[in-house]
């Protein structure tokens, strides 16, 4: 009887954490502190150069990682998701290429985010460079804007 009233208990605080971070998560527009990771990079991280920016095959190999890797989490378009926030936000888009590297090098595990030094390096800056490649999302007025333009 012991036994089932501690596993009852058990899972019913798990069940308040899940709900509680899945509420957390949705609201990530809501979250100032949610891209003050990319701000911590080192200045020798941040003043690294994209060594692929100019190729212009990293910007499709970097979306068939993004594919693989992060869509999951920050949705197809990069726009984000309940599990991660979007990644055409001014604060990742106005980020500089090293930041975002250092960023996907060492991840922020407590936030959720995977650490990826495991990838090689070429394909970490093919990421970088997709990303980057992504713009800004437009804010529905503009959309409709440009749509009603002659």
């Amino acid at each position: 009887m012991r036994a089932a009233l501690v596993s009852l208990l058990s899972c019913a605080a798990l069940l308040a954490v899940s709900i509680s971070l899945a509420t957390e998560q949705k609201n990530w527009k809501d979250r100032p502190d949610v891209y003050a990771e990319l701000a911590k990079a080192p200045e020798k991280a941040r003043n690294r150069v994209n060594p692929l920016e100019t190729d212009p095959d990293a910007v499709v190999a970097g979306g068939l990682l993004f594919a693989d890797h992060c869509a999951e989490c920050h949705g197809q378009n990069a726009e984000g998701g309940k599990k991660a926030p979007s990644l055409r936000a001014p604060a990742v888009q106005n980020a500089t290429p090293g930041s975002i590297f250092w960023l996907l090098t060492n991840g922020v595990v407590r936030k959720g985010m995977p650490v990826w030094s495991r990838l090689p390096e070429p394909q970490r800056w093919q990421l970088v460079r997709y990303l980057k490649s992504l713009g800004l999302i437009q804010p529905e007025s503009a959309v409709k804007e440009t749509a009603n333009k002659p």
